[in-house]
């Protein structure tokens, strides 16, 4: 025996889809149709007098313009306006329009809209409404004081007891911007303060078996160099905080640290440079450039070093990364400091340097280090 369920519910699809036929087909016939006359005139039966009589006009009109010559006609404003009026009265007026598309009358209807509420919104007067002699006050403020802008143009006439808005202020000044003081860019600010800011990141290393190891690094912007740095496969905010603790151990600490919002450094992070009298600022988010030198430090490690080993262990990448910056604190030349050694000696004249050059291996033969023979 067929389940009950099973037969409610087919009928009940066979049911709606006969519902749905039925439907469409009675809007189908209903529509006035443009190629079957017979059809037309009977649906045509079934509307009301005044409908036929708005189709009618607009048909009718239709057929004076397609009169005015055998191209295209050149439709007036008069003429749109009409096209307009009597497709407001025709109930079916998409389906009468035969020299235009229904999109061109939609648009023609907006830019009217347009039009009509820009001339209901004009200027009533043409004089100004206020005096000639407030409005010269107020061009006589604003060239005597080329840093004041109509803000500040209004609080002067309210102290005069003249009340003028603020948007009156502005044509007759003709929306001067304010000037604004130059003030000190963020580059700016990294260069003044480049000896007492350090900047610190961390570098993500995957090793053989596709296992994430972290170096931290802290730079000192001024000369470059890598004061300190660490090797961890679990970075924390307490063991951020212990790499700070052991970079400032002797005693000397910037007075501003770079990070970014990374979670790794955390409120303990923080604490331990405001116990050390460092002032933590943070970069804005998805923003290198502001924290520019460190991330071309971080490039440099990569194209320069760890893009050319493969890594085993945390142990092998610390030995890695104190080679690498051993080097790079004693030997490498550096652009951003005149091609200057951050912990190298002073660049001496070429009278004063002689001797032999040699050169030093530098992580088996990756850099080499080159020095005059004593």
């Amino acid at each position: 025996m067929p389940n009950l369920d099973a037969v409610v519910s087919l009928t009940r699809i066979v049911i709606a889809w006969m519902s749905e036929l039925l439907n469409r087909v009675v809007k189908g016939l209903l529509r006035p149709s443009p190629t079957s006359t017979l059809i037309g005139s009977v649906v045509d039966l079934s509307r009301s007098k005044a409908d036929l009589i708005a189709e009618n006009a607009l048909l009718r009109h239709q057929l004076a313009l397609l009169k005015r010559q055998t191209k295209r006609p050149k439709l007036k404003s008069a003429d749109r306006l009409s096209l307009l009026v009597l497709a407001r009265v025709a109930r079916t007026w998409r389906q009468a329009l035969l020299i235009v598309q229904p999109a061109t009358l939609l648009r023609w209807h907006r830019e009217g809209y347009r039009l009509f509420w820009k001339w209901k919104s004009r200027r009533r007067c043409s004089q100004p409404r206020i005096s000639e002699e407030t409005i010269a006050l107020i061009r006589r403020m604003a060239e005597e004081n080329q840093l004041w802008g109509a803000e500040r143009i209004h609080g002067e006439l309210l102290k005069l007891g003249i009340e003028v808005a603020k948007r009156t202020i502005q044509r007759y000044i003709g929306h001067k911007p304010v000037p604004r003081l130059p003030s000190q860019t963020w580059s700016t600010f990294l260069k003044t303060h480049a000896k007492d800011v350090w900047a610190v990141d961390f570098v993500p290393v995957i090793d053989l078996l596709f296992r994430q190891i972290f170096v931290f690094f802290i730079v000192e912007l001024e000369s470059r160099r890598v004061v300190h740095f660490g090797v961890t496969r679990h970075p924390s905010q307490f063991w951020a905080a212990q790499q700070l603790r052991e970079a400032t151990s002797d005693g000397q600490a910037p007075r501003f640290l770079l990070r970014d919002n990374d979670n790794k450094y955390g409120s303990a992070f923080d604490a331990v440079a405001r116990v050390t009298g460092i002032d933590v600022l943070r970069t804005p988010i998805k923003a290198p450039r502001a924290n520019a030198i460190v991330e071309r430090y971080v490039g440099s490690v990569r194209r320069e070093c760890l893009d050319h080993l493969l890594i085993f262990s945390e142990r092998q990448l610390y030995r890695v990364i104190r080679a690498y910056v051993d080097y790079f604190n004693r030997s490498r030349p550096h652009q951003g400091i005149g091609q200057n050694v951050p912990c190298g000696p002073p660049r001496r004249s070429a009278e004063l340097m002689t001797g032999k050059i040699i050169n030093l291996q530098v992580l088996n033969g990756l850099h080499h280090e080159y020095r005059r023979a004593a």
